[in-house]
């Protein structure tokens, strides 16, 4: 889309720098409705405000103001909270495992919603230099002196992305394709969430009935068996990964009940999700 490509080099073109660039962490146990995904994020502020509550390697969990012209870099499986508390403008780009997936969210103090809600994705290049990009800033994000690296890592990604939107695909373009894995990756950040067929349609613009058909032809399950195999791969991170109580995992992977969270796990992976945190623990 000709509008991501447009907000990616007008940002390459004014600035030469970032103001400041912030990463999220994952030593600390993130608050209720962190987004924390297995794939890497950038957001971008293009302008106004972006308060985030983010994981800080010194003092712990912080709530931090990312100003126009900062970025906040998410490694896979660490987490960010936004409290969309201000007036901002925020780019999103989405390193999925088959999609890049853009997404540009404008937000108006003291209103409901969002003023500016624009997503696009196209086939992610594997085996090429973004792989390595990616991974070079991923095991920055570990280390404690990150500057100027960071700085020179990010820009060289935004490069790339630029020019993955300038390249078509050599495939044949498939643009139900294309929506399809934009609506797995919406999904995968929003698990933790109240999303049902409806909302989902109203996002991305089409019929109810249309997104259970593209389900069924694109991915070989339903849209509903879909949510649940990411709700429940992300309560089986959440029982090696943190010590949380069983109805905690089950609210923080989008069950309201925590029985029907209980039976869809058992009919899912064969045992229960404390039979499962217990094997992860001996390593079985």
């Amino acid at each position: 889309m000709d509008s991501f490509k447009d907000i990616i080099e007008t940002s390459l073109r004014d600035r030469s720098n970032f103001n400041r660039i912030w990463f999220g962490g994952d030593h600390s146990t993130p608050p209720p409705f962190s987004y924390q995904v297995n794939f890497p994020r950038l957001e971008l502020v293009l302008r106004g405000t972006y308060i985030n509550e983010i994981e800080d390697q010194d003092h712990g969990i912080s709530t931090v103001n990312i100003l126009q012209g900062d970025a906040l870099y998410v490694p896979p499986n660490c987490w960010n909270k936004p409290h969309w508390q201000e007036s901002c403008l925020v780019l999103s780009l989405l390193f999925g495992r088959r999609q890049l997936g853009f997404s540009l969210v404008g937000k108006k103090k003291g209103q409901e919603g969002f003023t500016d809600v624009r997503k696009h994705s196209v086939p992610t290049r594997t085996g090429h230099a973004i792989d390595h990009i990616l991974e070079a800033i991923n095991a920055l994000a570990r280390e404690t002196n990150k500057q100027p690296m960071d700085e020179h890592l990010l820009l060289a990604l935004l490069h790339y992305c630029s020019s993955i939107l300038d390249q078509p695909s050599n495939a044949t373009h498939n643009r139900g394709e294309d929506l399809y894995q934009g609506i797995c990756i919406y999904i995968q950040e929003n698990f933790h969430r109240s999303i049902t067929r409806s909302n989902i349609a109203n996002r991305f613009n089409i019929s109810p009935n249309h997104l259970s058909r593209m389900f069924r032809k694109q991915g070989h399950m339903t849209l509903a068996d879909y949510i649940s195999w990411v709700r429940i791969d992300r309560a089986k991170f959440m029982l090696k990964r943190y010590d949380f109580r069983l109805a905690e995992v089950a609210t923080r992977c989008g069950f309201q009940d925590v029985n029907y969270f209980f039976r869809v796990f058992k009919a899912k992976t064969g045992v229960t999700p404390s039979e499962y945190r217990a094997n992860s623990h001996i390593g079985v």
